[in-house]
C-alpha cells in the first residue's frame, strides 16, 4: 500500500472548480511525409506499448474511509479510448485555436474514479512549411501525481530519439501481485502505523531543525538589511492579487536558447536570472501599458525542487521561494543586477534549509480541514483581502536539448500548462527542449483576458537584451586630489631615496677598488722614482 505523502494529498484537498490541480503541455507535432492514417490510433498504440514503464498512468485512487486521512495508490488498468481522445478543429487552425483550446480544457477537473491523466489530440491544424501535417497534443496529469521534474522522467519514458520507436522489453516487468482494491482494515492499519512513523520521525529531527531554521532567519535578515533584493518584502497588490475563476486564458511561445546561453555569459548570469528578467520586463511594460504599475517591486513565487540527483520517483518534491522581480526599476541593467542579488540571497537563504522542508506529514483528520479551508477561501474571497506573498508564480523546468518524437512524430515545440491559485492569477512556466526555451503563461481570464499580448512581450524583452551592454568590470574608484598629490610626492621621494642609495653604492665601490690598487702604485711609484745622487762620486 502506497499513501500518498502531505505534499502530494494537498493538490487534492485544494482542488475546487476554481482551481483545478492538473499540470501538462500544449505539445505541437509534425508527422512524417506522406503520412495517412489517424494520429489518435497510433497515439493509443504507441501508449500501450509504454505503459509498463509509466506507473503513473496506472494507478487510481483508493480513499480512506470517511476520508480521515490521505488516500492511497491502487492499480488500474487504463481506458486509453477515454484517456486519449480526439478533437477535430477548423481546416487550417494554428497556434491561437490550440491556446483557445487549452483555455477551455484547463479548467474541466479530471476524473477521480480513473488514473489522473488525459490527453487531447487537435487534428485540422495547417500544414507546415513542408506541407507535412500537423497535430496537437494537450496532455494533463494531475499535479498529485507528479511535480515538474517527474513529469520530464515520464515524458522521457514515453517518447523517442529518433522517429522509429524502441523497442520495450518486457522482461523488466514487476513481479509483485496488482492491487485494484483495498480493504477497510487493511487501510486503516497501514494509515495508522504510517503515521506514528512519521511523528517519530518529526520529533527526532526537531532539535536540529530548531537551530538550522533560527540560524537560516538570522542570516535572511542580515541579509535583507544589507541588500536592496528584498525578497521577504510583501508583494504590492495588482489585479492578479484576486480570487480567480473558473475561465482561463493562456498563450505560448518560443525564444532561442543559444542564444539566451550567449546572452547569460555575457552578462554573467544564470539562464534562471535571464528568465526571471524577461519576465519581469515584460510585466514592467505590460503593466506600464494597461496599468497600474506598483511603484514596488513585484514578487515571483518560484518553486524550488527538494530532490536529490538521479530521483525520478514520481510525487512533488518541491517548495516555493520568494524572488523580487526589480519592476519597479526602469534601467534594464541596473533590474538585471537587482534579480542576480535576489536569486543569489534566495538560494543562499534556501540552501540551509532545503532538507528540512517537509513534502510528508501526519494527515489524520487533514484531508477534513484542507478541503473545507479551500472551499471556504474561495467562497469568502479571502485572497481579494490578505495581503499579497506574491503577484505570478513563475517556474524554470529543464527539459531534452535534443528533438524528440512520439508515435513517429516529431516534436516541434512543448509549451509547458500549470495551475494559477486564488491570490495569484498567472502562471509563467518554461520548459527547454531541442533548440527553444519554451514558455507557457496560464492565467485567470478575468484577471488577465490579455495574455497573449503578455506573451508577446516576453519577444520584445528579448530585443532589450539584445541591446544591453556587456557588463563591465568593476574598475578601482577615482583618487581624490589630495589622495594623488601625496601619491606623487611620494613617489618623488623614492626616487630620490632610490637615488641617493645607487649613489652611495657607487661611492662605496669606488673607494673598494681604491683600497685595493694601492700597494700596486705603490711599487710602481718607487720603481719609477730617480736614483739618488751618492755625494762625493
Amino acid at each position: 500500500m502506497k499513501q500518498l505523502s502531505g505534499l502530494d494529498a494537498s493538490f487534492l484537498y485544494l482542488e475546487t472548480p476554481e482551481m483545478p490541480m492538473h499540470v501538462g503541455a500544449l505539445h505541437l507535432y509534425e508527422l512524417p511525409a506522406g503520412y495517412k492514417g489517424r494520429f489518435v490510433r497510433d497515439l493509443r498504440k504507441h501508449v500501450a506499448t509504454r505503459l509498463p514503464l509509466m506507473g503513473p498512468l496506472r494507478r487510481r485512487l483508493w480513499w480512506m474511509p470517511l476520508n480521515i486521512a490521505n488516500p492511497v495508490w491502487v492499480d488500474a488498468e487504463p481506458d486509453l479510448d477515454q484517456h486519449i481522445v480526439e478533437i477535430k478543429l477548423p481546416k487550417g487552425s494554428g497556434q491561437a485555436e490550440l491556446e483557445a483550446q487549452v483555455g477551455l480544457l484547463h479548467p474541466v477537473l479530471l476524473d477521480r474514479s480513473r488514473p489522473l491523466w488525459k490527453f487531447h489530440v487537435f487534428e485540422g491544424l495547417a500544414p507546415g512549411p513542408e506541407g507535412r501535417k500537423r497535430v496537437g497534443l494537450y496532455a494533463q496529469v494531475h499535479h498529485a501525481a507528479v511535480d515538474g521534474q517527474a513529469a520530464v522522467a515520464l515524458a522521457n519514458a514515453l517518447l523517442d530519439v529518433s522517429p522509429t520507436p524502441r523497442s520495450i522489453d518486457a522482461k523488466g516487468k514487476s513481479a509483485r501481485t496488482k492491487k485494484f482494491e483495498l480493504g477497510t482494515a487493511e487501510m486503516i492499519g497501514g494509515a495508522v502505523s504510517h503515521q506514528l512513523a512519521q511523528v517519530a520521525q518529526m520529533l527526532r529531527a526537531l532539535p536540529s531543525a530548531v537551530g538550522t531554521l533560527s540560524g537560516a532567519a538570522a542570516q535572511a535578515l542580515k541579509r535583507t538589511g544589507a541588500s536592496k533584493s528584498a525578497n521577504l518584502a510583501l508583494a504590492p497588490r495588482t489585479r492578479l492579487n484576486a480570487s480567480v475563476s473558473n475561465e482561463r486564458a493562456f498563450a505560448g511561445v518560443s525564444l532561442p536558447l543559444a542564444e539566451l546561453k550567449a546572452l547569460r555569459r555575457r552578462h554573467g548570469a544564470t539562464l534562471n536570472d535571464l528568465v526571471l528578467w524577461l519576465c519581469s520586463t515584460a510585466l514592467r511594460r505590460h503593466f506600464g501599458r494597461h496599468g497600474p504599475l506598483p511603484r514596488k517591486s513585484m514578487m515571483a513565487g518560484v518553486p524550488i525542487s527538494l530532490r536529490e540527483a538521479g530521483d525520478t520517483t514520481a510525487n512533488n518534491q518541491a517548495s516555493i521561494s520568494l524572488v523580487s522581480l526589480g519592476t519597479n526599476i526602469a534601467d534594464p541593467a541596473r533590474r538585471l543586477a537587482h534579480i542576480k542579488a535576489a536569486t543569489a540571497a534566495m538560494k543562499a537563504t534556501m540552501g540551509s534549509v532545503k532538507s528540512l522542508l517537509p513534502t510528508d506529514f501526519p494527515s489524520i483528520g487533514v484531508p477534513w480541514l484542507m478541503e473545507a479551508g479551500a472551499a471556504l477561501y474561495g467562497r469568502a474571497k479571502v485572497a481579494d483581502r490578505l495581503p499579497p506573498l506574491a503577484n505570478v508564480a513563475i517556474s524554470n523546468v529543464p527539459g531534452p536539448l535534443m528533438p524528440l518524437y512520439m508515435a513517429g512524430a516529431r516534436i516541434l515545440a512543448i509549451y509547458p500548462t500549470s495551475i494559477v491559485v486564488h491570490g495569484v492569477a498567472l502562471n509563467i512556466t518554461v520548459q527547454s527542449y531541442n533548440e527553444s526555451l519554451d514558455f507557457g503563461l496560464m492565467a485567470c481570464a478575468k484577471a488577465m483576458p490579455e495574455v497573449r499580448e503578455l506573451a508577446d512581450g516576453l519577444g520584445v524583452a528579448l530585443d532589450d537584451l539584445r541591446a544591453l551592454p556587456e557588463e563591465e568590470p568593476a574598475q578601482p574608484a577615482k583618487r581624490g586630489v589630495v589622495q594623488r598629490v601625496r601619491g606623487a610626492v611620494g613617489n618623488g621621494v623614492g626616487r630620490v631615496t632610490r637615488s641617493v642609495k645607487a649613489g652611495t653604492a657607487i661611492a662605496a665601490t669606488a673607494g673598494k677598488l681604491v683600497a685595493r690598487a694601492r700597494p700596486a702604485l705603490r711599487v710602481n711609484a718607487r720603481a719609477s722614482a730617480p736614483a739618488k745622487r751618492v755625494r762625493g762620486g
